[in-house]
């Protein structure tokens, strides 16, 4: 079975008081889901069309796994700090070849 990765892009961020309440929350609800930090914070790179922000990427064991920790209640109560437009973000989940 191969693994996932959710991937985060963050193209704003409106308040880094909500942002950090949710790091607070979310990185022991990934990881207790089995997530694995794997990359987080601002590209050393950017090529082509792609843009300087932050990008987080976390490795699961599996798409369902993924999609188990994405819909998780702890993680979805640590989203609520995003509330009211506190970032601007792309989550996306992709299974591993």
């Amino acid at each position: 079975m191969p693994k996932a990765y959710l991937i985060s892009t963050y193209q704003e961020v409106n308040n880094q008081d909500a942002l950090a309440a949710y790091a607070k929350l979310a990185a022991p609800a990934l990881i207790a889901a089995g997530g694995t930090f794997l990359a987080r914070g601002m590209p050393s790179a950017v090529k082509e069309s792609g843009k300087l922000q932050r990008t987080v990427l976390i490795e699961f064991e599996s798409l369902q796994a993924a999609l188990y920790a994405y819909e998780s209640e702890a993680y979805q109560l640590a989203m609520k700090e995003l509330a009211g437009n506190a970032v601007v973000r792309d989550i996306r989940i992709v299974e591993g070849t």
